[in-house]
């Protein structure tokens, strides 16, 4: 028996556990179905692209997506401690002030901008130091990269070039412009959730944390949720909550369970021979940031040719050298249409090479950039493909399906084609590798259809007001929450999980019944821990 059962050790259910154990009186039992996140590939910032397609992963693809040709799409998700804050490129972006007022005008109260800024400072350890945006002493590592590859400098300079204000700093009062990006470490290794948050406290008599187990429903009875059934070790176990059922599986995993339990659209249940219980729009309302990858072969050296023995035994020994960077050290924000009242585009790049969504093995020195759609207007929907847990959700997000987004990804790639032929990145291009075959509106829609890809940012589909209340309850059921991305009514304008880190923050007050965050409240002063494996089941 347990207070709090937290179903998903990801990016905000590290953060749950954490401050829900601050009570000594409260048990909580945290439940992950992947594995410890001992791989020291987890720990090392550069190494993260090896972390696709691996145990640390749920490997899920896309169904045939209308919108690129009936072409499926690589999805990677965390399955570890810490989510996909483990396997993630570490980018810190909080987004736009814009973004959260216009949650709170939607209809979720308490999500304004103000209401939300001191759960980003509660959570922050930023080498910046503290001021009115930033917060200092919380359990999240938030600094600089340490290592900045010449390509990066020349694409903020380039950025300039075309006619974009450089930004000293991309979560600051100005989101538009170019700069380098913060990232989630510290000490040169990677600040996920479960280094960050759970491994300091982790010693609380409290906190129980099991891995490799995977929740097979919530348990409801008379409306009520007290607890779920799972399977552990080839058994099926039944444990119980006395206050509530917390689910943060994240935006594919969380609308799965739920329908798993009875919670969904009632014919789409019925169909896979599961009883309904409560009627909500699961798994409807999915969206995600398509991002478009323009690569060009270089003569300059980029970081492939870096990941040599000497380097990891340098970072191994002082977390500095080429290795500690996350590789999409630079980037930034600019608006496609004078008349935007935010920016509608992320500039991703990287001094790598980045072909078939990152599938492809480098074969040859090259760097990326290219735009990420911030507020697309496609809609995408998760559902059961089978009624057995075990089974991937059928997911399709519909990119480039609304002809808003097919103008805006045209002159998104218009846009950075425009930044890669200024003089600060042209003096890298040895020749063009990957990018549309003219400047036509045709041909460079026809490169998007065949080349974009997800950058790993779903959200939305336990959103707040059509699955969850303002306090992330789910609606119609009594001692339940969802607390991750998914419950986002719409897409913040840049990277997600300093968002869902935010959330989680901002649930364990709900949760706790406590009001708005103390700037200062860092609990008991453990969050120093470096983040070292310590062999967590």
């Amino acid at each position: 028996m347990y207070d709090y059962i937290v179903v998903g050790a990801g990016s905000a259910g590290c953060v749950l556990a954490a401050r829900l154990t601050e009570d000594p009186g409260t048990r909580v039992l945290l439940l992950e179905a992947g594995p410890a996140d001992t791989a020291e590939e987890i720990r090392l910032p550069m190494a993260w692209p090896r972390l696709l397609q691996s145990a640390y992963d749920w490997r899920y693809l896309s169904e045939p997506e209308p919108g690129l040709g009936g072409r499926r799409r690589v999805l990677p998700v965390g399955r570890t401690l810490g989510g996909s804050s483990s396997i993630n490129a570490m980018i810190y972006v909080r987004g736009n002030k814009r973004d959260f007022d216009d949650w709170a005008a939607l209809g979720a109260r308490g999500w304004g901008w103000d209401d939300v800024l001191p759960y980003f400072r509660r959570a922050e350890d930023n080498t910046r130091g503290a001021d009115e945006l930033r917060g200092v002493g919380g359990p999240l590592g938030v600094t600089d990269n340490s290592s900045r590859h010449p390509i990066m400098a020349d694409l903020i300079k380039a950025g300039v070039q075309a006619g974009h204000p450089r930004n000293p700093d991309l979560n600051g009062a100005q989101q538009d412009g170019f700069g380098w990006y913060q990232v989630t470490v510290r000490d040169g290794v990677r600040s996920s959730t479960a280094a960050a948050y759970l491994r300091p406290v982790v010693h609380r008599p409290n906190l129980h944390v099991w891995t490799d187990t995977l929740v097979h429903r919530v348990v409801l009875d008379g409306g009520r949720a007290v607890g779920v059934e799972a399977e552990r070790a080839g058994e099926l176990v039944s444990l119980r909550a006395e206050r509530e059922v917390v689910v943060s599986a994240g935006a594919y995993n969380s609308p799965k369970l739920l329908m798993l339990s009875g919670v969904g659209i009632p014919a789409d249940l019925e169909a896979m021979g599961i009883r309904p219980v409560v009627d909500l729009p699961v798994g409807e309302n999915l969206r995600d940031h398509p991002h478009v990858a323009l690569v060009y072969l270089t003569d300059t050296e980029t970081k492939e040719t870096q990941f040599t023995p000497e380097n990891l035994e340098l970072w191994r020994a002082t977390g500095g050298g080429p290795l500690s960077s996350n590789l999409g050290e630079a980037g930034g924000f600019l608006r496609t249409r004078p008349d935007l009242p935010a920016p509608d585009v992320e500039v991703t790049a990287s001094p790598a090479m980045f072909l078939d969504e990152g599938l492809t093995a480098p074969y040859d020195h090259a760097f990326m950039l290219g735009p990420t759609l911030l507020t697309p207007t496609s809609r995408g929907r998760v559902s059961l493909r089978t009624a057995m847990p075990g089974s991937a959700p059928r997911i399709l997000h519909n990119y480039l399906t609304t002809e808003e987004d097919r103008q805006a990804v045209v002159r998104g790639v218009r846009a950075l084609l425009s930044v890669a032929d200024q003089p600060a990145l042209k003096a890298h291009r040895r020749a063009p590798l990957s990018v549309p075959d003219s400047d036509s509106d045709a041909d460079i829609l026809r490169f998007a259809r065949r080349v974009t890809n997800s950058l790993f940012h779903p959200v939305g589909t336990c959103a707040i007001g059509s699955v969850v209340d303002p306090e992330l309850r789910v609606h119609g059921v009594t001692g339940l929450r969802v607390v991750d991305a998914s419950v986002m009514p719409t897409l913040v304008r840049g990277n997600t999980n300093a968002t869902t880190i935010m959330i989680g923050e901002k649930a364990s007050d709900l949760i706790r019944g406590r009001g708005a965050a103390d700037d200062q409240d860092v609990s008991d002063g453990s969050w120093s821990a470096a983040g070292q494996p310590t062999g967590l089941t």
